[in-house]
């Protein structure tokens, strides 16, 4: 969570939410997210787990070009 809203602030190309999934279970089962944390990205990809830095940074990149 903490990543993603870095990036957010970060770069105007990159825009953050968070969701607490029990308060809203429909967008929990839009995206079926199982576990946390969860990364959606541009509503196609996803990043399941916590990452170092470096790694979850490579892997938003690779889920937004993957589109």
């Amino acid at each position: 969570m903490r990543l993603a809203q870095q990036l957010a602030v970060e770069s105007d190309l990159v825009t953050a939410d968070l969701v607490e999934v029990t308060e809203f279970p429909s967008l929990a089962q839009r995206y079926q997210v199982r576990a946390v944390p969860r990364t959606v990205v541009n509503e196609s990809g996803s990043i399941a787990g916590a990452l170092p830095e470096a790694e979850f940074v490579k892997a938003v990149i690779a889920a937004a070009q993957s589109r």
